[in-house]
C-alpha cells in the first residue's frame, strides 16, 4: 500500500486589492470603526459604487508615512526574516546618523557674584 503524500500548502499570496471595510480591517488587524476613522483622516481608499477598495501596498506606504518609519503589515505570505533584517538595517542607519550629529554643549550659567551695597 503506497504511503499518502501530503501536499505542501503554498503560503497565501497577498491579495491584489482589499475590498470592503471588513477585509481592510482584518488586513490591518484593527476594528472596522478604527479603519473608517483612519479613512476620514486620509487613509488611501477608492470608492467603487458602494464598496471601498485599496491595496496592501498603498496601506503599507500610508502607515509608513504616518509613523515616519518604514512599516509593513505582516501577512501569512510575509517573509518575517527579511522584514526583521529590513527593520534592523533601518535602526542601525538611524543610530549611525545620531552618532554623527554633534552633541550640543551645555552652557554654564554665568556666575552670580553677590556684591554688597
Amino acid at each position: 500500500m503506497p504511503k499518502s503524500v501530503k501536499k505542501q500548502e503554498s503560503p497565501k499570496a497577498e491579495p491584489e486589492a482589499l475590498t470592503g471595510w471588513h477585509q481592510i480591517a482584518s488586513f490591518l488587524g484593527e476594528p472596522t470603526s478604527v479603519v473608517q476613522r483612519w479613512a476620514s483622516e486620509g487613509m488611501p481608499l477608492r470608492r467603487q459604487g458602494r464598496f471601498v477598495t485599496t491595496t496592501p501596498g498603498e496601506l503599507n506606504a500610508w502607515l509608513g508615512k504616518e509613523s515616519g518609519k518604514p512599516v509593513h503589515v505582516a501577512t501569512d505570505a510575509t517573509d518575517l526574516t527579511a522584514e526583521l533584517k529590513r527593520g534592523l538595517s533601518f535602526v542601525r542607519q538611524e543610530n549611525k546618523l545620531e552618532a554623527q550629529k554633534p552633541k550640543p554643549q551645555k552652557k554654564q550659567p554665568p556666575s552670580q557674584k553677590k556684591t554688597r551695597p
